[in-house]
């Protein structure tokens, strides 16, 4: 299946990236802090990494006592664990799909998505996975490159797209086309850097 297989892709590429991610991810460190900020995690909430990679988002989740951390790669989970002991955090973290993700319905209160849905294979089953496993009324908080709902990607967009697709991430999604396979609401959105190209949102089930 073509899904699965570009999922193998990634896997390879992430543990490839793993010794060098952070250096690479650094840059948006402030984007990440905004967007946890907004999601706004309760001590006592479950809350989901989804897409963990080396544990970036742990420095911000520090009064946070229920993390759970998925990754396809298993040495940035490796990474992601090492974070969390330097920092006094317990998480479970699992090697997992997030297309196809391992916990019963309603397990969460609050997903974090970062870099993630333009990256995965397939994301509308990942963003569809989120709403089965978040509570009524749990939300979710996506950071990520979007084309603006309903445009069509410009000549630079489209060529700047084929090496990064090589690199694993797509630049010409559209969140709007990832959410209507779901029937999550977007109750927040503003932009996070280069003219809009970044975008924080937040989902409500």
């Amino acid at each position: 299946m073509r899904r699965d297989w570009a999922t193998r892709l990634n896997r390879w590429r992430y543990n490839a990236y793993a010794p060098v991610y952070d250096a690479l991810a650094q840059g948006l460190a402030a984007r990440r802090r905004r967007a946890i900020a907004l999601l706004d995690p309760q001590p006592d909430e479950a809350l989901l990494l989804l897409g963990a990679g080396t544990g970036l988002d742990l420095d911000f989740l520090l009064r946070c006592r229920r993390i759970f951390a998925i990754d396809v790669s298993e040495n940035m989970l490796a990474r992601l664990q090492r974070r969390a002991r330097r920092l006094g955090l317990a998480v479970e973290a699992r090697v997992m799909d997030g297309q196809r993700l391992d916990y019963p319905d309603a397990s969460f209160d609050a997903v974090a998505l970062h870099l993630i849905l333009a990256v995965i294979p397939d994301p509308q089953a990942c963003l569809a996975e989120v709403e089965r496993v978040l509570k009524p009324g749990g939300r979710a908080v996506v950071l990520d490159k979007f084309l603006p709902d309903g445009a069509a990607p410009s000549w630079w967009r489209r060529a700047v797209n084929l090496p990064a697709r090589a690199l694993a991430t797509d630049v010409n999604r559209r969140l709007a086309d990832i959410q209507a396979a779901t029937a999550l609401r977007r109750v927040h959105e503003e932009e996070a850097g280069f003219g809009g190209f970044f975008r924080i949102v937040i989902l409500r089930k």
